[in-house]
């Protein structure tokens, strides 16, 4: 076999490298969808609890099933992703793109972690439990169901350690029958921001806040003057939004939070709007700008039995004794899911760390800079910053709650 020249060799490493770009933005996009879909599933009938998901966390640990996956089983699961975990060029993607998101040299701390937990009695695949340990975040663990005090406890630990102490009790003990359990899966995200500008302790003041219901409470609010990319973003129904995005420490990762123009129009107006192509529109038409931001200081903290959401987006065979095909987790068990469950966990303050005292009380300083003012209720999300990825999606109804 010849050897390519050079010019060949780079137009092939130029058709690989706009493939790849392809694949993932088209991973990024599905990605969103499947964020969008999760988060309106989840959110139906809270309308006035602040909600915090980590899209990512779930599509990471239906990855990880689908590797076991075989039959329609696996079908499910390819059409609920949009994509494959068995084509070479996804998992290159995919590996790049969790690599990026949990690189310990960024300061924003993001802990994504991904258990699988199976009964000690099943005689697991040779091929899926080598897939499982070097997946991403994987993480395979023997437990013994009939004893669901110790598997809570385990559970518990392995939480703990991945989430670096944040996230405690996660699990009380297992909901499904102890016979009838055979795996669980855990996903667990935690992030704690350090922001690229930290707001001033001294600037933060109790200011009021407009719940929902139209009652005020005073909250700690943040403050600052500082440039950020800036948007006002008008429907093609009429709908009018305000958006900004401020960015964490080396860029890798950025939040936007968006508010409705008129302030008596709730979050929910918001919440349809949120599509790969919309987040790709606002984000061209944001602007660079000096501007006055008034932002509460919150920790929001979910858990979620992911096992009826998921159903309802037509991943079910996975949940069914006798539907579900993961053959390739074990040729000699008839396995089944019995648990999906996610926790989430979200704290923004003045510089990413809780404040150790309390501090003087001082007058706002008055500026003629535009204002950005989250003193209503207000959506927010987390995206990596290089691909667009949503990591944390979420409202605050509340910041006191």
């Amino acid at each position: 076999m010849g050897t390519l020249s050079v010019p060949t060799l780079l137009l092939h490493l130029l058709f690989i490298m706009r493939r790849t770009c392809a694949l993932q933005d088209s991973i990024r996009q599905v990605n969103t969808e499947f964020a969008r879909t999760l988060y309106q599933k989840l959110t139906e009938g809270e309308e006035y609890r602040n909600i915090v998901i980590s899209p990512v966390g779930v599509t990471v640990a239906l990855e990880l099933l689908q590797l076991g996956a075989k039959g329609n089983t696996f079908t499910q699961l390819e059409n609920a992703l949009g994509y494959t975990v068995n084509d070479s060029q996804v998992q290159h993607v995919l590996r790049s793109m969790y690599g990026d998101l949990t690189n310990s040299t960024h300061t924003p701390a993001v802990q994504l972690a991904c258990g699988l937990f199976v009964d000690s009695s099943i005689q697991l695949s040779p091929r899926f439990s080598e897939d499982t340990t070097v997946w991403l975040n994987g993480s395979l663990q023997r437990v013994n169901f009939s004893n669901p005090n110790e598997t809570a406890a385990l559970i518990n630990k392995w939480v703990g350690t991945k989430s670096r102490g944040e996230m405690k009790d996660f699990m009380s003990r297992p909901t499904a029958s102890p016979s009838l359990t055979q795996i669980a899966v855990i996903s667990s995200m935690y992030f704690k921001s350090t922001w690229q500008n930290p707001f001033s302790l001294s600037e933060t003041q109790h200011l009021p806040f407009t719940k929902a219901d139209g009652s005020v409470i005073k909250v700690p609010m943040m403050y600052q003057i500082l440039a950020v990319n800036y948007g006002q973003i008008k429907t093609g129904g009429n709908q009018r939004f305000i958006v900004i995005e401020l960015g964490y420490l080396e860029h890798a990762v950025s939040m936007l939070i968006i508010i409705p123009s008129e302030r008596k129009k709730p979050i929910s107006s918001v919440e349809p709007h949120i599509t790969a192509h919309t987040l790709s529109t606002w984000t061209n038409i944001m602007r660079r700008m000096k501007i006055e931001v008034f932002l509460p200081k919150f920790k929001v903290q979910n858990t979620f039995n992911l096992k009826t959401v998921l159903t309802t987006l037509g991943i079910t065979d996975l949940f069914s004794p006798t539907k579900a095909d993961f053959s390739g987790i074990s040729e000699q068990e008839k396995l089944f899911v019995s648990e999906a469950i996610q926790e989430a966990k979200i704290e923004v303050t003045e510089d990413g760390t809780e404040a150790a005292a309390a501090t003087a009380m001082v007058l706002l300083k008055r500026s003629r800079a535009l204002a950005f003012k989250a003193d209503r209720p207000f959506f927010f999300l987390l995206r990596q910053a290089n691909t667009g990825r949503i990591i944390f999606m979420g409202r605050v109804m509340d910041p006191l709650e």
